[in-house]
């Protein structure tokens, strides 16, 4: 049986991948992170500002309880998404930017610290097959 590999198109290290995957955690962020109006324009400027195809509009609420509050985002790009989830209490962020289309890790960086100026970040970048 042949298997069909043309979608995976990203190179990484001599190898073909599907998709790549960036998780950001951002600790200490502004006051924007408490806004829903703020964090559904990170989403569509990120999607932007990356160069993806946006898919609809962001989806942006919050929920939770207690020390659990906070905000959670997606915005669907034709490549796949650009999630995230917060927390109020601490202002904390963990954000997932996949693609099947490469974006610079940089880009993704710049849109963090221009929205929401976190006093931390960590980020892991992971290929897929």
């Amino acid at each position: 049986m042949q298997v069909l590999t043309e979608y995976r198109r990203i190179q990484h290290q001599g190898e073909a991948h599907y998709g790549q995957h960036l998780l950001v955690t951002a600790l200490g962020c502004n006051e924007n992170i408490l806004s829903i109006e703020s964090m559904y324009h990170f989403l569509q400027n990120m999607a932007d500002e990356i160069d993806m195809v946006r898919y609809g509009p962001p989806i942006v609420a919050r929920f939770g309880g207690g020390i659990e509050t906070g905000l959670s985002g997606v915005q669907l790009i034709e490549t796949s998404a650009i999630m995230f989830h917060t927390n109020d209490a601490h202002r904390d962020m963990y954000l997932d930017v996949f693609s099947c289309k490469t974006f610079e890790e940089s880009t993704v960086r710049k849109v963090l610290d221009e929205f929401l100026a976190p006093t931390s970040v960590k980020t892991e970048l992971l290929y897929r097959k």
